[in-house]
């Protein structure tokens, strides 16, 4: 079984690209920086894992997750080589990003990045839950949908 999660923060903005096929795919490129959890003395305190995911993964990358954000990871390790300009065979280790998830509340991220400077938050989705809705906990967006007994659940 070949499958990574990761919790940590990007490092800076996505790098978002098109394929250059008859239909284009998005492509995300990023990096998540992972808090190590024993540290030793004179070693670094995290580790720097580069992601790449694709289609609707790269298209919320592209409109949700900025720099510092702390998400969540799910995918596998792909291991993948190319011969470079002179010749030689490189090899690149990178987690394949199936799934990103938001792992702090917009308030929080605001929050913090106003002390230490600020990122631009104005593409991100609205936390406020919808009329008519009960007040949902910070961070998170209220479920205005029930389902009944009668309704069909797919598994």
């Amino acid at each position: 079984m070949n499958k990574v999660i990761l919790l940590g923060r990007l490092t800076k903005d996505p790098e978002i690209r098109y394929s250059q096929s008859a239909e284009p795919i998005c492509v995300s490129r990023f990096t998540v920086a992972v808090d190590r959890r024993f540290k030793k003395e004179g070693e670094p305190d995290a580790d720097f894992i580069n992601c790449v995911s694709f289609r609707r993964t790269a298209e919320f990358m592209e409109r949700y997750i900025k720099k510092g954000m702390m998400v969540s990871v799910c995918g596998s390790l792909t291991v993948r080589s190319y011969d470079d300009q002179q010749g030689q065979r490189r090899w690149i280790t990178e987690v394949q990003a199936e799934e990103v998830n938001f792992a702090e509340s917009r308030a929080a991220f605001e929050a913090r990045m106003a002390k230490g400077g600020g990122v631009p938050t104005g593409d991100m989705p609205p936390s406020a839950p919808s009329a008519g809705a009960a007040p949902a906990p910070e961070g998170f967006s209220a479920i205005t949908q029930s389902i009944d007994e009668d309704d069909d659940l797919p598994f």
